[in-house]
């Protein structure tokens, strides 16, 4: 099948120009379903992303010097690993075996006084972060489950001089080795902050609407920045610069996520696309599937990843295909609303990395979990665990042995329903498996 389609990403500005971006965001070529090539006279999308994130991983392994005091059969090993995961081809089977998480296990974390609309955990397990839209960030030891930082919201305009954000956090990011993490606000601002001390480092401003994602680069500090002002951005955190803006969607981008590749995904909203940037080569990968508003995405392995839209759709992707390999539709039912029969949205969407499990949100008063089966070509339900309110985000432990809910009373990004029964939380749900679950490495076909 043809490789996604690919369009030239319009209008890259380098550090000296974030001011350029309003004229040229509305004016992408080719619109949600466009066709061609990036105008280089490059290998088809699959072969060049495959070869160019290889070279890059090689060169990357060649920086430090911890393996080489490694014995040579565990270097090989992760050789092994690093060039499946590279391909997307090393896929833990482990959702056959995860057990439906017992209710009273859930441990409920509050803090927040406003929805929790986002959070992320620290790479060793260790650590929550998260945000809300009172404007507060919070730090929790998921082990104790008390608060080690709390960064109150402040009033707006009061940045400069108060530590904290003055409007509604909406979205944040860790870096790879733990030392910095970022958070998007409704105001137009990206901060950074030193992970051990909440100290924060650095202010970036350049989009001109509600910063909606954020992700480091894998192993770097090169970090991607979305927004309603339908622009991506790049920078580098550790020298605190900008470093160039892409525009192609035609609506507001609602998430934004990325591994080791130096490449993002985002989710279009009401454009109905979802995209891959290729941040070197300037150009972007087009994909369609879902009726509504795209609202959550994120990257299952290096090739593939899975998005939810407000019509109750969940959808998972191969990056060389530009339609969906597998689509649930109604993914959490039907509700009845002001006497319509309208499908839940899907507010939230969370993958195990380079494993076949993944985990939905909604406000159906339940978190689902699923199984990518068939070499990600269906979408299998698992199982459901009960959570009240609207699920605004939801993360995987690295390890697998717990997925993190955050839980408000609003969607993160308006406020269409109020579920006064729910509580501004963070939920912490312990998975366990049924025997070992690193079953056999298996190629995830595309």
């Amino acid at each position: 099948m043809a490789a996604a389609a690919a369009a030239s990403g319009r209008g890259t500005k380098k550090a000296k120009a974030p001011a350029r971006g309003r004229g040229a965001a509305a004016a992408a070529p080719g619109g949600p379903n466009a066709q061609g090539e990036s105008g280089r006279g490059r290998p088809a999308a699959d072969e060049e992303v495959s070869s160019d994130s290889f070279r890059r991983r090689q060169r990357r392994n060649g920086r430090g010097g911890e393996e080489e005091t490694q014995p040579g059969i565990f270097i090989g090993d992760r050789l092994k690993e690093d060039v499946l995961e590279q391909k997307g081809r090393l896929q833990r089977l482990v959702a056959k075996d995860v057990q439906p998480p017992d209710p009273a296990s859930i441990r409920v974390l509050r803090g927040h006084q406003l929805p929790v609309t986002c959070l992320v955990i620290s790479p060793d397990d260790k650590f929550i972060f998260s945000g809300s839209k009172d404007g507060s960030l919070i730090k929790w030891e998921v082990d104790s489950g008390k608060r080690l930082c709390v960064v109150p919201g402040g009033k707006k305009g009061t940045e400069e001089r108060h530590m904290g954000h003055a409007s509604h956090i909406l979205c944040m990011a860790i870096s790879s080795d733990d030392k910095y993490l970022a958070t998007g606000d409704r105001n137009k601002l990206i901060m950074i902050w030193d992970t051990a001390t909440c100290k924060r480092l650095h202010i970036f401003t350049g989009h001109r609407d509600a910063v909606s994602g954020l992700s480091f680069r894998k192993g770097t500090h090169q970090l991607y920045s979305a927004s309603h002002d339908r622009c991506v951005k790049v920078w580098n955190v550790a020298e605190n610069a900008y470093v160039e803006t892409l525009f192609g969607h035609q609506d507001v981008i609602t998430g934004l996520d990325s591994l080791s590749r130096e490449c993002c995904v985002t989710a279009g909203g009401r454009d109905g696309t979802v995209r891959l940037w290729k941040i070197p080569e300037e150009t972007q990968l087009v994909f369609s599937g879902h009726q509504g508003s795209i609202d959550c995405i994120q990257l299952i392995n290096e090739e593939h990843m899975v998005s939810g839209a407000d019509d109750g759709s969940l959808a998972l992707w191969g990056l060389t295909k530009k339609k969906p390999l597998a689509l649930a539709r109604q993914a959490h039912g039907m509700q009845d609303a002001q006497g319509l029969e309208q499908p839940y949205w899907i507010s939230a969407v969370a993958a195990l990395r380079n494993s076949d499990l993944l985990a939905t949100g909604s406000h159906s008063a339940s978190v689902k979990l699923w199984k990518c089966g068939e070499g990600f070509r269906k979408l299998e339900h698992l199982w459901d665990i009960p959570l009240v309110g609207f699920v605004n985000s939801l993360k995987f432990s690295s390890s697998g042995d717990f997925l993190v809910a955050g839980i408000g009373q609003e969607h993160r990004l308006g406020r269409w329903w109020r579920i006064k029964e729910a509580k501004n939380s963070i939920c912490i749900i312990p998975l366990k498996q049924r025997a070992t679950a690193s079953g056999p490495e298996s190629p995830g076909s595309s």
